[in-house]
């Protein structure tokens, strides 16, 4: 088991203690369109993602010539067959890195999720700060084992599987590299919330020792935010112009509104879990000195009285002693007079000495 705190993705630092990486997915939302695919990337870099990531195949290594032939005629069909689908949701290897100069310029990282061996080395040419392998190859361990002997940051989907079969995934990987983030991730298009087993994180994060972060394809953006809460260090999200375009993944993405408010909800949510140090914030100092309780007179107190228990009471305002001190006032030598029902000044007891006095305690 390794014990994964940070990696460094591009110029982000990605881990504990970090920002949540946030990678907006455009997968094939593109629909094979260099403009589409290029406005997607200012989508992103609008909405404030820290990378942009699409999908690259190489038909003819994925698929056997019965599934490229096979007809494939629906409504979110761009072709006759599945071949000439799928064909159709590819970008040439210069808009690749046309997009990627793209997303630099505009200060996001660029990614791409490698169904295959050429489709890695692509990525690898184009020198991507980390390399994404879907659901679908988790199951390739030759695969696995090919992307994680490059050395670079692995960000690796879970979804449809296993496991047992997440634990062969995570063992061949980590022969080669400790650079992992492992997605929990639910591969139903849109995920039902009842599929969606968030608490798989934390699996994860027990059984590996790895980074671990969240893919998701549900409706709606509270469950990626409640990730984002439950320690996910990298959460990706499916995102397109217009949920209602042709093509199979426009249905279950979030549209440029959707995005920004997911990103904004998650960067006030980091801020919202603080250090983990309870303090009194700066803004809490005047509440606490209007409605906080400081020890007072319950009676009037003469110069050169010994404090005793009954003289005193613990009320508002909270900007004397603190009522929570009212015991070590006990057994104090008044310096000057203190009427009734007023917040003791401190100065206007003898912290030097103490008289022993008991402390009564009332029994209800």
């Amino acid at each position: 088991m390794v014990n994964a705190r940070t990696i460094r993705i591009g110029q982000r630092v990605v881990g504990y203690g970090q920002p949540c990486f946030v990678i907006a997915e455009g997968g094939v939302n593109h629909n094979g369109d260099p403009r589409l695919a290029t406005e997607l990337v200012h989508i992103a870099a609008r909405a404030q993602a820290d990378a942009v990531k699409f999908q690259k195949r190489t038909i003819q290594e994925l698929l056997t010539r019965e599934a490229l032939e096979r007809p494939y005629v629906h409504q979110n069909s761009l072709g006759a067959t599945y071949g000439e689908h799928r064909l159709k949701l590819e970008l040439s290897e210069a808009e690749w890195y046309r997009l990627r100069d793209v997303a630099m310029r505009l200060g996001l990282e660029f990614m791409g999720s490698a169904w295959d061996r050429g489709s890695a080395d692509l990525l690898e040419a184009m020198d991507t700060p980390a390399i994404k392998l879907p659901s679908a190859v988790l199951t390739d361990l030759g695969l696995l084992e090919y992307v994680a002997r490059k050395g670079r940051p692995m960000i690796v989907s879970t979804g449809m599987s296993t496991l047992e079969e997440v634990d062969q995934a995570v063992d061949r990987i980590l022969r080669h590299t400790d650079q992992l983030v492992l997605m929990q991730c639910t591969s139903a298009y849109p995920s039902e919330f009842v599929d969606v087993n968030l608490r798989v994180m934390e699996t994860f994060r027990n059984r590996y020792g790895v980074l671990v972060g969240y893919s998701g394809h549900e409706r709606g953006i509270s469950v990626s935010e409640a990730a984002a809460a439950l320690g996910a260090c990298a959460i990706e999200r499916h995102f397109t112009k217009d949920r209602t375009l042709p093509g199979p993944d426009h249905a279950a993405s979030l549209e440029p509104q959707g995005l920004q408010k997911l990103i904004r909800d998650i960067r006030q949510i980091e801020m919202a879990l603080g250090s983990g140090e309870k303090t009194i914030s700066p803004a809490e100092l005047p509440v606490r000195a209007r409605l906080g309780k400081s020890v007072v007179a319950a009676q009037p107190i003469a110069a050169g009285m010994v404090i005793t228990a009954e003289m005193l009471m613990a009320k508002s305002p909270g900007d004397g002693i603190p009522a929570n001190q009212l015991d070590n006032v006990i057994g104090r030598v008044a310096r000057v007079d203190v009427p009734r029902d007023v917040v003791i000044p401190r100065d206007a007891l003898s912290w030097e000495q103490r008289a022993e006095i008991a402390v009564v305690r009332d029994a209800t």
